[in-house]
């Protein structure tokens, strides 16, 4: 497969064939991705969420008023739900989200991922990422070339460069991820990836070895 590659200050290179990137051509592998997208999410999930049941509120056990006579519903406690100040009822509880999901499953989810951007020309290759000075203008410059048409930008690389990361962390619609950790949810959810060639070479080197 082609992928577009770039010099360290954004000039185009060209095209460069890549034999170890995996094609599908149908839809396999697709459910699993699905699955594994969910269960990331899943389970950056914190599941903290609490409210108060009428046993966990404070307010006394004195009947608020008479039985009978005031015109109103009937009430035994201050601390009813249908109260404004009572307890909640079936309200949130703290909870885990977590979802498993199988080895080889991810694995496939992640081949399946990064064919579907190499596949679509959303995944670019540059030679490396590298600044004389920590300054974002330098960065913008570089990614005007590389990305014209902004949108959401992934930047990928075994090992980022401080100063890669200080001039990053201004832009808004740019993130940084080191390559052994990348997942299959941030390969389908920027609009472009711009990985340098040693951190795709990690990147191939992790996905053969997880198959």
């Amino acid at each position: 497969m082609q992928l577009k590659t770039y010099n360290s200050d954004g000039s185009s290179s060209g095209l460069e064939e890549f034999d170890r990137v995996p094609t599908f051509e149908d839809d396999k592998g697709l459910q699993a991705l699905k699955e594994v997208i969910i269960a990331i999410q899943a389970n950056n999930r914190q599941g903290n969420a609490s409210s108060k049941t009428r046993a966990q509120v404070s307010g006394g056990g004195k009947k608020p008023f008479r039985q009978k006579g005031t015109g109103m519903a009937r009430q035994g406690s201050r601390r009813s739900p249908i109260l404004v100040g009572g307890g909640v009822a079936m309200g949130p509880k703290p909870r885990h989200y977590h979802k498993k999901v199988n080895k080889k499953a991810k694995a496939l989810a992640f081949r399946r991922a990064l064919s579907d951007r190499a596949a679509d020309g959303s995944l670019l290759l540059i030679e490396e990422f590298s600044l004389p000075q920590a300054k974002t203008r330098l960065m913008v410059d570089i990614l005007k070339q590389v990305v014209p048409e902004r949108g959401s930008i992934l930047l990928v690389d075994r090992e980022f460069q401080e100063m890669v990361i200080l001039a990053s962390r201004n832009l808004p619609s740019v993130e940084l991820e080191e390559a052994p950790y990348l997942n299959p949810l941030q390969l389908s959810l920027y609009d472009t990836i711009v990985i340098s060639k040693v951190g795709f070479e990690t990147v191939l080197n992790r996905m053969e070895e997880d198959n």
